[in-house]
């Protein structure tokens, strides 16, 4: 079977459909019902899936609302394809509209169009291909479609506490050819109930999610500071970004705009909160002085926590990197930043922490998901290199990245595609696109997959 070919043919309906999904603004929100747990359009998102796979007569299951499933084939062994319909906020710097699913110069423009709506759906179009060929199936195939993927995981924590782990699984949610190595993922919270006060410091504001590169920074101030106005223009053009001073009834607002990108690598991007607290940290005196030069001293131009004294590296997956995701002060409140940490595969973790300390700040674990790893020998990471040199022509490497995916939930799971070696990375980013050529090869490679994985030959 010529499955570039039969790609091509469903090209058109692949990019409808791409577009109906990406017009549904699936973030995470907090205007949630019991049918609804993660908000209504992420909710209408996972509707959208559940009933096109009733449409073209797969089984289908409603998972507590929060996650599903659509299934073909025969056997006692499951093939798993994850993938999610949740995406993250906008952000900033947009010039197409986010959920607009426009088409130009060969891309696919919006939010979720690479991670990881496109992928799904070029998995979605892959299992329709395989299904229309009228092969048999020696497994069943079941596309596992979840909701919290750029949260919490939480809709997989629900979804396997009744279903089937699948036997086999990927998940088109990062790189080609194959990433067989994930990070460990830990949320760390630096925190002091003792910062509370400042004569000039009111509030500091970055950052909405600990995965994302914070692309925008507030600092509300004491006093009009006119002094301080021609000092943060030149900052900012020193720095290659933009800002913005306001004045509000005696107070002085400055609003600096970064650059967003993905926590797993965090100098792809420039972090907003960093370089305020950078500007801010030699004009204040007291607690907001502490706080920001806390901020500044420790992750400007350091994203691999040297200077938190937390560095590590391996050959398996490459350096441990921070990302100060989430920045906050307020008066009279706890001042915190909360810290995405992407730890290589062999890192000693429980002894790094528990031998960690620090002056004035608390350090303590959100969250803690620890690295994931699939034998590079394992004959189902050889089936799928076989598929991606077949369609491609070209050698399936072996990867580790700092992301984390579906694959960690998963008994015998990896990332496999769908950005292509030495395309841009635009998740997580204003703008973000699919090319749809790309798009294309990648659901040959996956109608590859799952013929060699789960067909007779």
């Amino acid at each position: 079977m010529d499955w570039l070919l039969e790609a091509n043919k469903r090209k058109e309906t692949m990019l409808r459909e791409l577009q109906e999904l990406v017009a549904i603004p699936s973030v995470l929100s907090d205007d949630t019902t019991p049918t609804a747990p993660f908000g209504k359009e992420v909710k209408q998102a996972l509707d959208w899936f559940l009933k096109k796979g009733k449409t073209q007569g797969y089984s289908v299951k409603n998972v507590g609302d929060i996650g599903g499933h659509l299934e073909i084939g025969q056997g006692e062994e499951l093939l798993g394809i994850l993938g999610h319909v949740d995406v993250v906020p906008v952000g900033s710097g947009w010039t197409k509209a986010p959920f607009g699913g426009e088409i130009e110069n060969g891309r696919l423009y919006g939010r979720g169009t690479i991670d990881d709506k496109g992928p799904t759906i070029a998995a979605w179009t892959a299992l329709n291909m395989v299904k229309e060929a009228g092969v048999e199936f020696t497994k069943r195939v079941r596309l596992i479609i979840g909701t919290d993927e750029e949260s919490e995981f939480r809709c997989m924590d629900r979804y396997f506490k009744t279903e089937e782990m699948p036997s086999i699984a990927f998940t088109p949610d990062a790189d080609f050819p194959i990433i067989n190595a994930e990070k460990g993922i830990a949320t760390l919270v630096f925190s002091t109930f003792s910062m509370h006060e400042d004569a000039i410091l009111e509030s500091f504001i970055a950052g909405h999610r600990t995965n994302m590169v914070p692309d925008q920074a507030t600092a509300i101030l004491n006093g009009q500071l006119a002094e301080w106005q021609e000092d943060f223009k030149a900052f900012c053009k020193e720095h290659n970004v933009t800002g913005v001073v306001e004045q509000h009834n005696g107070s002085t607002e400055l609003t600096l705009n970064g650059k967003s990108a993905h926590a797993m690598e965090p100098e792809d991007g420039v972090n907003a909160g960093v370089l305020l607290a950078l500007f801010l940290k030699d004009r204040l005196e007291g607690d907001g002085q502490k706080f920001v030069s806390f901020v500044a001293d420790t992750f400007y131009q350091d994203s691999r926590g040297r200077k938190l004294g937390l560095e590590f590296m391996d050959e398996q997956s490459g350096d441990t990197t921070f990302n100060a995701g989430i920045i906050r002060f307020e008066k009279k409140k706890t001042a915190m930043i909360t810290v995405s940490m992407r730890y290589s595969i062999s890192y000693p973790f429980e002894e790094k922490i528990a031998a960690y300390q620090l002056k004035d700040f608390v350090l303590d674990i959100a969250s803690n998901s620890p690295p994931h790893y699939v034998d590079g020998n394992d004959s189902f990471i050889k089936t799928l290199q076989n598929a991606y040199e077949k369609q491609t022509g070209d050698k399936a490497d072996l990867l580790a990245i700092g992301g984390g995916t579906y694959a960690r939930v998963l008994d015998k799971g990896v990332a496999f595609g769908m950005l292509f070696p030495g395309e841009p990375d635009v998740a997580h980013q204003a703008d973000e696109f699919v090319d749809i050529d790309n798009l294309v090869k990648a659901t040959a490679i996956y109608a590859e997959a799952i013929y060699q994985l789960a067909c007779k030959k």
